[in-house]
């Protein structure tokens, strides 16, 4: 415990709903919730005037429509959310080496490391400052918690939402911490918060009160005795420094199972292609590729293979994926697949270009054996029903024959364009704008950017050819100020 409150937490405020009421004026002030938007999706964040009617985050989409109906539903745009949080990160790293990011917009920091903060003074004009030069630079609001320990100043961020600060004071932990619910403490959740009230301890104080012998008795030794420590305020871990990341992956719960073997293939070579895209981006490359598979009745199955050295090639990912498939049993139904790729590594062995090389060079042979009819699918063409080719796939990774099917299969007819809502889409004439919702061969979009005024809504057929999917606008323009129209 330090004896100034010289760690901070910063907590950005319903991070994924503000990035869309900030780039989308018209949302800005009413209800607007993020995630999964098919029957089984999950609210991945929800905005403060959402959670008044009761929605939150891993709640299931349908029963948040249910409580809120009139609010705005769009699905998650990744891109962006990294893009802002990396401008957040990088004013973490000007304030001290040690940060300590939990999530995208999450992270702890050590002030006094960085030379910034000594006493309660300089860390509450540090902390307002932090609040302000992420508002210049997003224009999004963040609430920061100032404490001795890692656990109170991220109680104190709590505390402090939305958009507020608190500092907590050394020597007040106990009395602060003393009324709030025994959930406040990390590690405290649904089962163990109802053991303890079984047990008549529903605030933090009432732990402090039982004792660590009763609460070892309780919960078991290790939980037991940490649980005391946090209910008096004790917290000696360090801020760590970011780490490297220690796998790459990406998968898709489907709205139906898939029971098609055709279409799981398919799905697992888009799932293995868009895992080498931000293993790519991530700037790594990695020796054991693992396939997850979740059935139809929620078993989950998880197979891996470990390749002689690390790689970053699609073709490779692809068909390793591909094998650890063959060796899974759907009957029945998939619900969910995901790819992914661990044991990471900073270059790439060279002889499994080699493999690559023969593997493409074999592939293609095949494809000419078969002759024009049973030919792969030429670029340009959809990748599957109902999904556009996925960004950062080249057109001969998309053209390529499937290593299972062999590129036996007749091409796929071109798939009816999808318009996700919350999507962003650029129109010749109106220029940028996003989707609203789309069906009956309709899309809505309204046109507006960061900045603006709430914009005007268009109705267009899918298929409009003025009409194509586009890049996020950036919240905040390059002088510091929101984007105008």
């Amino acid at each position: 415990m330090r004896a100034a409150p010289t760690i901070l937490h910063l907590d950005m405020d319903a991070f994924y709903a503000a990035v869309e009421q900030a780039s989308k004026p018209s949302l800005r002030g009413k209800p607007v919730i993020v995630g999964g938007l098919g029957p089984r999706g999950v609210v991945a964040t929800a905005s403060y005037e959402a959670r008044r009617f009761g929605v939150h985050s891993a709640m299931p989409t349908a029963q948040a429509r249910r409580l809120c109906p009139n609010g705005a539903y769009l699905i998650p745009r990744f891109t962006l959310y990294r893009e802002v949080s990396e401008t957040v990160m990088a004013l973490l790293r000007a304030l001290s080496p040690l940060v300590e990011p939990l999530s995208l917009d999450e992270a702890f920091v050590d002030l006094e490391a960085g030379g910034v903060a000594f006493d309660s003074a300089t860390a509450r004009a540090t902390g307002e400052r932090l609040r302000a030069d992420i508002m210049a630079a997003t224009g999004l609001s963040g609430s920061v918690g100032l404490a001795g320990s890692k656990m109170l100043a991220k109680v104190a961020s709590e505390e402090a939402k939305p958009a507020g600060l608190l500092l907590i004071e050394p020597g007040t932990e106990r009395e602060l911490l003393a009324p709030m619910s025994v959930r406040t403490l990390p590690g405290v959740g649904p089962a163990t918060g109802e053991h303890l009230r079984r047990a008549g301890i529903t605030t933090v104080g009432d732990l402090a009160e039982a004792g660590e012998d009763e609460l070892v008795r309780m919960v078991g030794r290790a939980h037991g005795a940490g649980l005391y420590r946090m209910a008096l305020g004790l917290d000696d871990r360090p801020v760590v420094a970011e780490r490297d990341a220690k796998s790459v992956s990406v998968e898709d719960t489907f709205d139906v199972d898939l029971h098609d073997r055709v279409r799981i293939r398919y799905e697992v070579q888009r799932l293995a292609d868009r895992c080498v895209g931000r293993l790519r981006g991530s700037g790594h490359s990695g020796r054991t590729i693992v396939l997850k598979v979740r059935r139809y009745d929620f078993s989950t199955l998880t197979r891996s293979e470990t390749l002689r050295g690390p790689t970053d090639d699609p073709v490779v990912v692809r068909e390793a994926a591909q094998r650890l498939l063959e060796a899974v049993d759907t009957t029945g139904g998939v619900r969910l697949l995901g790819v992914g790729v661990t044991g990471l590594a900073d270059y790439t062995q060279e002889d499994l270009f080699a493999q690559a090389d023969a593997l493409a060079d074999a592939l293609a042979a095949q494809a000419a054996q078969e002759g024009p009819e049973g030919g792969p699918a030429q670029a340009g063409e959809a990748e599957g029903p109902g999904r556009a080719q996925e960004p950062g796939v080249t057109a001969a990774a998309a053209s390529a024959p499937s290593p299972v099917t062999g590129g036996a299969e007749e091409p796929e007819p071109a798939a009816e364009r999808r318009w996700p809502a919350g999507s962003d889409v650029r129109h010749a004439v109106y220029g940028p704008g996003w989707v609203q919702g789309s069906g009956i061969g309709r899309v809505t979009v309204r046109f507006e950017r960061p900045g603006s005024a709430p914009g005007r809504v268009r109705t267009f057929r899918l298929d409009d050819p003025e009409l194509e999917p586009s890049d996020p606008l950036p919240l905040v323009g390059e002088e510091g100020t929101p984007d105008g129209p």
